[in-house]
């Protein structure tokens, strides 16, 4: 149980040191190398193709594109 409780008081206090550094600074936490984009991978697994939901998404985003773009008024 006292690992627990360490355990616990550890990780509040964490979050509180980085709630106090996110209101000081007024900068939200990042990471450190930006992520995969920055070492040439595009998409996180190897399919040939996307997924159905990235497809579907996909085509949403484009379906709502258009739409802005030839809308009349």
């Amino acid at each position: 149980m006292e690992t627990f409780i360490g355990t616990f008081v550890v990780f509040v206090s964490l979050f509180v040191l980085m709630s106090i550094g996110y209101i000081v600074k007024r900068k939200a936490v990042s990471g450190s190398c930006g992520g995969l984009a920055n070492v040439g991978v595009d998409k996180e697994c190897d399919c040939p193709e996307p997924c159905d939901k990235r497809k579907a998404r996909e085509a949403q985003a484009q379906r709502e594109q258009d739409y802005q773009q030839n809308r009349i008024i």
